[in-house]
């Protein structure tokens, strides 16, 4: 049985790759905050002994650990969203080094965000461009850190993931919620790009991307369709069955993002990426076009 170590696996995406790798017949070990039969982790981000322990003789690694964006962007939470992305890399890196047995392929979770607002032109591994920003300058360092990890029998791909959607989790509970209230309308000028990938497609290329050895470097996680925020927000309102949604202009966004303690950034920047490496490697996607996948999500299917 070939086992898989789940690094900040207490998340929606973590949770589901847990369920998958285990019902594909996969052992699964975890590193995460605490160790314990209440968390179920086998290692804890403070114990670079226990990490190598968990990770020796391991087949793959993947990271999620990362703290959510899904906050106002102040000095502390800023610190906090770096320190949680690069820190738990490092310690990854150094655990690996130890390792008698290391596993043969490091995927490591990254962002789509990488890449500057486009709206002319995808954004592929090999000709997108990097922002600038906050958020690109967490991305950049997280990249960087895997990249410093000395593992020379360890394949390493940071995968650049665009939004997640899936059933239970991402970010689809306050889109349902915002068609259900009626405002599932247009968020700002609505020519914005939205890149996505269904929950099951990234767990599916995970396992394509550990099977395809000839594959490195940074790999673009994302569905091949993207829409623009407005198609996104009539999908939305369709499959909750709602006529209409009432447009938000970008004033009222910036107001709503404070009292509800987040940034217009997750809405308002043109995500456009393109999965190019999937492609050209014979990947397919089971869920290719938002609007079959949001059905498949409302349904509740996986």
């Amino acid at each position: 049985m070939a086992t898989v170590v789940l690094a900040g696996a207490s998340g929606f995406i973590g949770r589901y790759f847990q369920r998958r790798f285990e019902a594909e017949g996969w052992a699964v070990r975890t590193v995460g905050r605490t160790v314990g039969r209440a968390t179920g982790n086998d290692a804890g981000w403070d114990d670079d002994g226990g990490i190598t322990r968990v990770l020796d003789g391991a087949e793959l690694l993947v990271n999620l650990a990362g703290r959510s964006v899904g906050c106002r962007y102040n000095a502390r939470n800023r610190a906090e969203i770096l320190s949680s992305r690069v820190d738990t890399t490092a310690a990854l890196g150094r655990a690996l080094e130890a390792c008698a047995a290391p596993p043969r392929t490091w995927i490591n979770a990254s962002t789509g965000t990488i890449y500057r607002h486009a709206e002319d032109r995808p954004q592929a591994e090999l000709d997108g461009e990097i922002g600038t920003g906050f958020s690109v300058g967490v991305a950049s360092s997280w990249e960087a850190a895997l990249e410093a990890a000395h593992t020379s029998d360890t394949r390493k791909i940071p995968l650049r993931i665009a939004i997640v959607l899936g059933p239970g989790g991402g970010v689809m509970r306050p889109f349902r919620n915002l068609a259900r209230l009626g405002l599932g309308g247009r968020m700002g000028p609505g020519t914005q790009k939205f890149s996505w990938i269904h929950v099951e497609d990234l767990f599916r290329a995970v396992l394509f991307l550990h099977a395809r050895t000839e594959i490195t470097g940074p790999v673009n996680a994302a569905a091949p369709y993207a829409v623009d925020n407005r198609e996104l927000m009539d999908l939305v309102c369709r499959s909750q069955g709602v006529p209409f949604g009432i447009p938000a202009p970008r004033w009222l966004l910036e107001v709503g993002a404070v009292l509800i303690r987040t940034e217009t950034e997750l809405v308002l920047k043109s995500r456009w990426v393109e999965p190019r490496k999937l492609l050209d490697a014979g990947f397919t996607f089971n869920h290719p076009a938002l609007a079959g996948a949001l059905n498949h999500i409302a349904k509740g299917a996986e």
